[in-house]
C-alpha cells in the first residue's frame, strides 16, 4: 500500500496508485480548497442523489405487472412530502441561538439521504397499502431515524459513511416490522396481480442501472477529500463485485443455468450497501472486492431461499426483497465497518485517523499543541481500536432495535382505520390510486374492457386532501 495521507498532505494519493485516475484525483482534491468550487462539488453530489431517490428507486419498483404506475408516482409523491419532512427534522437538531436552522445544499443532500429509509420501506408494502398510510408511515419513520442517526452519531460517535446502518439496514427492517404486523391480521398468500411481466422487468432495470452508477456519489455524500475519493474507488469495486457474483449465483442456482431477472434488478446492488460503513476507509481494492461479492451471493440465495421462509414461517411479505438487497447487505456493512474500525492504527492512517474516527482522538489533556494547532484536530474521546469497533457493533445493535420496534409499533397504528386500507382483491392494482385509460384485454373468445371496472371500485382510503 501507498503511503497513508495526512492533514499535511492533501494529496490524492488515496492510497490506491492508478496512474491518469490518481491524476484525475489529484486534480479534483487540490480545486476543493476552494469553498465555491467545494460548494460546486456538493451540488453535483447531491443532484445525483436526487436522481437515485427519485429515478432510481421509482423504476426499481416498477416490476408488478399491474403496479407500474403506482410504484413511480407514489414515489414522486412520498418523496417530495418527506423530504420536507426531512428538513424540519434535521433543523430540529441544528437551531441557532437566533431560534433559526439554515438550509444549505448539504442539509439538502442530507434530506434527500434521509428519505431514501422511509421508501426503503415502501418497498416490502409495495401494493399493500394505501398513499395516506405510505406518508403516515415515512413521517414517523423520518422522526425515529433522526433519533435514531443523532444517538449514533453524536453519543456512540460510530462511523457510517454511506449510512448502510442508519439508511438501509433501518429501512428494511422498520418495513418488515410494519409488514409483519399487517401479516398478523390476514396471512400473506399469493395474489394474481403480483408478479412481473416483460415490460414492466426493462422498465425496473432502468432504476438498477441509475441506482448503480450513482451508487458511489451516494456512499461519498457526506465526506471530503481523500475521504470522498476512497469511497468512491471502494463502493466502484464493491457494486462491480456484487454485479457478478449475483449474475454468477444465478445462473448457478436457476433452471438451465439461465439469469433470473429479480436477482439482477436487486442483487447486483448489494454491493453499495454493503460497503457504506467503510466506504471512506482503507479497505484495500481486494477488501472490496471481498465484501461486495459476498454481498451479491447473500442477497441472491435470500431471494431463493430466504424470503419464501420468512412469509411462510413468520408470516413477513416483502414485496420487493427489501430484506436481501438492504436488510442483510446493511447488516453485513455495519460488521465489517467494525472490523475495519479495529484494524485501523495510526500508522496506516497518521493523523487522518482522527478526522476519520474522532472518538479516537485523545482527550483535551492529551492532545499536543501540534495536532490541535497544526493539523485541526478537535479533542476526542482516546478510544483504542477495539473500543471503537465495539461501539461500531452497538450502533448497528441500537439500530436494528429502533427500527424493530417503531415499526412494529407504527404497523399497529397502520392497521387501524385512520389511514384507511385496500381489499386484499384491489392489492397490487393501479385502478385503486389512479384513473387508467380504456384498454382491451383479449379473454379466449372475445374482447372485453375491464378498465372501467376497476375505475369503479370503492376502496376504502382517504383522500389526499385530508394531508
Amino acid at each position: 500500500m501507498a503511503g497513508s495521507l495526512t492533514a499535511r498532505e492533501p494529496r490524492a494519493c488515496v492510497p490506491y496508485k492508478y496512474g491518469f485516475f490518481s491524476f484525475c484525483c489529484f486534480f479534483l482534491s487540490s480545486s476543493s480548497s476552494s469553498p465555491s468550487l467545494r460548494s460546486i462539488k456538493t451540488t453535483a453530489v447531491y443532484q445525483d442523489v436526487h436522481v437515485m431517490i427519485w429515478i432510481g428507486f421509482g423504476f426499481l419498483m416498477t416490476f408488478l405487472k399491474r403496479y407500474g404506475q403506482s410504484a413511480i408516482g407514489l414515489t414522486f409523491l412520498i418523496a417530495a412530502v418527506l423530504v420536507q419532512v426531512a428538513l424540519i427534522c434535521e433543523a430540529v437538531l441544528h437551531f441557532q441561538r437566533n431560534n433559526k436552522a439554515y438550509l444549505s445544499s448539504a442539509s439538502l443532500l442530507s434530506a434527500d439521504v434521509a428519505v431514501a429509509a422511509p421508501l426503503i420501506s415502501m418497498g416490502a408494502l409495495l401494493g399493500k397499502t394505501t398513499y395516506m398510510q405510505l406518508v403516515f408511515m415515512g413521517i414517523i419513520e423520518l422522526i425515529v431515524y433522526t433519533i435514531n442517526k443523532y444517538i449514533g452519531e453524536r453519543h456512540l460517535m460510530a462511523v457510517d459513511a454511506g449510512d448502510s446502518m442508519y439508511v438501509h439496514a433501518f429501512g428494511a427492517y422498520f418495513g418488515l416490522a410494519v409488514s409483519f404486523i399487517f401479516g398478523m391480521k390476514e396471512k400473506p398468500k399469493e395474489h394474481r396481480l403480483e408478479g412481473s411481466s416483460y415490460q414492466s422487468d426493462i422498465f425496473a432495470m432502468i432504476g438498477t442501472v441509475f441506482l448503480w452508477l450513482f451508487w458511489p456519489s451516494f456512499n461519498g455524500a457526506a465526506l471530503e477529500g481523500d475521504d470522498q475519493q476512497r469511497a468512491i474507488i471502494n463502493t466502484l469495486l464493491s457494486i462491480s463485485g456484487s454485479c457478478v457474483i449475483a449474475f454468477a449465483t444465478s445462473a448457478l442456482i436457476s433452471k438451465d443455468n439461465k439469469f433470473n431477472m429479480v436477482h439482477v434488478q436487486n442483487s447486483t446492488l448489494a454491493g453499495g450497501v454493503a460497503i457504506g460503513t467503510a466506504a471512506g476507509m482503507m479497505c484495500e481494492p481486494i477488501g472490496a472486492l471481498i465484501v461486495g461479492s459476498l454481498a451479491g451471493l447473500l442477497s441472491v440465495l435470500g431471494y431463493t431461499y430466504l424470503t419464501p421462509f420468512i412469509q411462510k414461517r413468520l408470516r413477513i411479505h416483502d414485496t420487493c426483497g427489501v430484506h436481501n438487497l438492504h436488510g442483510m447487505p446493511g447488516v453485513l456493512a455495519g460488521i465489517f465497518g467494525a472490523i475495519m474500525a479495529a484494524l485501523a492504527t495510526q500508522n496506516s492512517y497518521d493523523y487522518s485517523l482522527y478526522e476519520i474516527f474522532p472518538a479516537r482522538a485523545p482527550s483535551f489533556e492529551k492532545l499536543s499543541p501540534e495536532m490541535r494547532n497544526d493539523y485541526g484536530i478537535l479533542p476526542g474521546r482516546n478510544r483504542t481500536a477495539i473500543e471503537q469497533a465495539s461501539y461500531q457493533i452497538l450502533a448497528l445493535a441500537v439500530t436494528l432495535l429502533m427500527a424493530t420496534v417503531s415499526g412494529l409499533i407504527t404497523g399497529l397504528v397502520m392497521r387501524t382505520s385512520v389511514c384507511g386500507s385496500i381489499a386484499e382483491e384491489e392489492k397490487f392494482d393501479d385502478a385503486v390510486h389512479w384513473e387508467l385509460e380504456e384498454e382491451e384485454e383479449e379473454d379466449d373468445s372475445h374482447k372485453v374492457s375491464k378498465i372501467k371496472e376497476r375505475n369503479n371500485r370503492v376502496s376504502d382510503q382517504l383522500p389526499m386532501g385530508n394531508i
